[in-house]
C-alpha cells in the first residue's frame, strides 16, 4: 500500500436489530478464546482474525478487514491487539473496543503472571535453570528470524537502508531509542520532501512538526522518562516507563527488548539481562502479544501490583489510539511526510532489533551446547517452517533433560 492511498475504513457494516449487548458478549467469548489459544505471534494472530471475523463470522468485508489491518501499522504499539481493538470499536462502538481489547489481553496476561510465580518460586532450582538454558538460544534465533522477515518488508530504499545503519551505529555508541526513532523519522521525511517539493506537503509538514514537537517533548521534559543512571523503584516509575513505551514503540514487539535493556537493565538497574531474556522467552512460549513481557517483568519487581500496573501501561495507549485515529487518520495518511516519517522510524526500529539481537546472543552463546541448538531451531526454522512455540518447547525440554542427566 503506497503513502498516498487513502486506508479510511469502508463504512461499518450494519448489524441489523442484534442489541448491542449480544454484540458486546460475541465480541468477548471470541477473543477471550483467541487470547487463550493464539500463539506464532501477529502475523498468526491477524490470519486467526481474518478467519473468524471474516470468513466466519462475517462481521467486516474483507477489504475493511484490510483498511483496518493498514491503519494498524500506522500507530505505535502492538499490532495485533490494536487489530482487536479495531475489530471491537467497529462492532461494537467504544464499549465493543474495551471489551474486545481486555477479552484478548487478559487471559495472556493472567498465563504470563501465573509463569512469572512459578519463575519467582522455582527459578533458581536446577530444573528450571536447566529449561531456560535449553530456551535462550531459541529465543534468540526466533528474533533474528523475525528481523531479516521485517527488514525484507521494511527496507525498501537505500535511504531508509542507510539510516537503519546508522540508527544501529547511533544506538550502539549510546544514542537514546526514542532520539533515534525521531531524528531517523524526521530525516526521511525532509529529504522524502526535498525531492518531491516542500511546497506541496506544508498540512502533512504541520502535523509530522507537531508530532515530533510531542514526542521530543515526552523525551526531554516527561517525568520518569529520562534514563540518567540508577533509579530507585516505584509503582509510578514502573507505570510511567512501561506507558512511554507502548506510546512511542513502532515496527515490532521485540524492538521492546531495547528499550527495557537501556532502562531498566543498564540504566536503571532493576532486573538483569538475563531475567530480560527469560521474560522475551516466557511471552514466546505463551499465548497472546509479545506485550505480556512487560507483565512478566511487573511481577518480578512488585508481585501482582507490578503485573497489573506495568500491563496497563503498556496496553493503554493502544486504546487511546485506536479511539482517537479515525479523527486524525484522513490528514495523517493523505501526506507524504507522515509517510516518509514512519517510513524511517520502522527502519530505525529495526536498527534498534538488530543490536539487542547482538547483545543477547552475547551473553547466550557460550558453549558448543548452546549453540548447536541455536543452529538446530535455525534450520527447522528457516527450512521447515516450524512453530516458534514448538522449538520453545523443544528447547526447553533439551535443557531439562540435560539438567536431569
Amino acid at each position: 500500500m503506497t503513502h498516498g492511498e487513502s486506508i479510511v475504513p469502508a463504512p461499518v457494516p450494519e448489524h441489523g436489530t442484534q442489541p448491542l449487548g449480544t454484540r458486546l458478549r460475541e465480541l468477548a467469548a471470541l477473543f477471550v478464546r483467541l487470547g487463550f489459544t493464539a500463539f506464532g505471534g501477529p502475523a498468526a494472530h491477524i490470519a486467526l482474525f481474518e478467519d473468524e471475523v471474516v470468513r466466519r463470522r462475517r462481521w467486516l468485508t474483507h477489504e475493511q478487514f484490510l483498511d483496518l489491518l493498514g491503519i494498524t501499522n500506522l500507530i505505535p504499539g502492538p499490532n495485533s491487539t490494536e487489530m482487536v481493538i479495531h475489530i471491537g470499536h467497529v462492532r461494537g462502538g467504544l464499549p465493543g473496543m474495551v471489551v474486545a481489547g481486555v477479552a484478548f489481553i487478559l487471559p495472556a496476561s493472567c498465563i504470563v503472571g501465573v509463569c512469572a510465580w512459578l519463575y519467582v518460586r522455582y527459578g533458581a532450582l536446577p530444573q528450571a535453570e536447566g529449561i531456560l538454558y535449553g530456551v535462550k538460544p531459541v529465543v534468540v534465533v526466533i528474533i533474528a528470524q523475525a528481523l531479516v522477515a521485517l527488514c525484507r518488508k521494511a527496507v525498501k530504499t537505500r535511504l531508509l537502508m542507510v539510516l537503519g545503519v546508522l540508527g544501529a551505529v547511533a544506538v550502539f555508541l549510546g544514542l537514546g531509542e526514542l532520539e533515534t526513532l525521531v531524528l531517523a523519522g524526521t530525516a526521511t521525511a525532509f529529504i522524502s520532501g526535498a525531492r518531491t517539493g516542500i511546497r506541496q506537503h506544508w498540512a502533512g509538514l504541520t502535523v509530522l512538526v507537531a508530532v515530533t514537537g510531542l514526542i521530543l517533548a515526552a523525551i526531554l521534559f516527561g517525568p520518569g522518562w529520562q534514563s540518567a543512571g540508577e533509579k530507585p523503584f516505584s509503582l509510578g516509575s514502573l507505570f510511567l516507563f512501561f506507558l512511554k513505551v507502548g506510546s512511542v514503540l513502532y515496527g515490532s514487539g521485540y524492538v521492546l527488548l531495547a528499550f527495557i535493556e537501556s532502562d531498566l537493565v543498564d540504566q536503571w538497574q532493576w532486573i538483569t539481562q538475563a531475567q530480560l531474556l527469560d521474560a522475551v522467552a516466557i511471552g514466546q512460549v505463551t499465548p497472546g502479544p509479545l506485550f505480556t513481557t512487560a507483565t512478566f517483568i511487573g511481577f518480578l519487581l512488585a508481585g501482582v501490583t507490578g503485573a497489573a500496573v506495568a500491563t496497563i501501561g503498556i496496553f493503554l495507549p493502544s486504546f487511546l489510539f485506536v479511539g482517537a485515529i479515525g479523527f486524525l487518520l484522513p490528514r495523517i495518511r493523505s501526506s507524504m511526510w507522515a509517510g516518509a516519517f514512519l517510513d524511517g522510524v520502522n527502519a530505525a526500529s529495526l536498527a534498534l532489533m538488530a543490536v539487542v539481537t547482538l547483545q543477547l546472543s552475547l551473553g547466550t552463546f557460550r558453549d558448543p551446547v548452546s549453540v548447536l541448538i541455536a543452529a538446530v531451531s535455525a534450520f527447522l526454522l528457516y527450512r521447515f517452517k516450524v512453530n516458534s512455540t514448538w522449538l520453545i518447547l523443544g528447547g526447553a525440554v533439551i535443557g531439562l533433560v540435560l539438567t536431569l542427566f
